[in-house]
């Protein structure tokens, strides 16, 4: 072996790394979807406390209501949202395909399920918003089905590609458990 600083090793032109150990590349998936939902839950948080927040000021009316309306419907479960990003966090110390698979499904039933209903909540306020240019809720001076459905666009979005990420993790994880039984 040579240092940095040092001369080369003998008989050797550092060509000869073919024959060293690799890391798999299913652990190099792993790691690398992991970062990725990680990231992905981070934004769903963040995303998470902003709908909180808004929800506390239009119940305790901090500010009027020409500020802050009160929430919709949908916005109630869709607080549940939180316990999916929670499974998957924890799925990732012991790659814990239970937890990761109970993620996955309760993303469905608690943030997937409450979009679909808010989309179809809100759809008869934006249409009467586009069609005469009325709006009766808002949110800082903005219409506030305008904002709540950017704000849908977006974490429909985020729990789309979360839900990719956590497909091709499962797949990753599988892969390294059936490599092992085969030993």
């Amino acid at each position: 072996m040579a240092s940095r600083a040092g001369p080369r090793a003998a008989g050797t032109d550092g060509s000869d790394f073919q024959h060293r150990e690799r890391v798999a590349t299913h652990y190099q998936m792993s790691v690398t979807l992991k970062y990725e939902i990680k990231k992905l839950i981070y934004v769903h948080l963040v995303i998470w406390l902003l709908l909180v927040a808004k929800m506390s000021v239009g119940h305790l009316r901090l500010l009027s209501h020409d500020q802050v309306a009160m929430p919709y419907q949908w916005e109630y479960p869709y607080l549940l949202s939180i316990v999916p990003s929670l499974l998957g966090l924890l799925s990732f110390p012991r790659n814990n395909i239970s937890y990761l698979v109970l993620s996955m499904i309760s993303m469905g039933l608690f943030s997937i399920a409450p979009l679909i209903y808010g989309s179809m909540e809100m759809f008869p306020a934006a249409q009467q918003l586009y069609r005469h240019g009325k709006a009766y809720r808002f949110l800082f001076g903005f219409s506030a089905v305008s904002v709540m459905y950017l704000v849908l666009v977006l974490v429909v979005q985020v729990h789309a590609w979360q839900l990719y990420y956590s497909k091709k993790l499962l797949d990753s994880w599988f892969t390294s458990t059936q490599e092992k039984k085969r030993k």
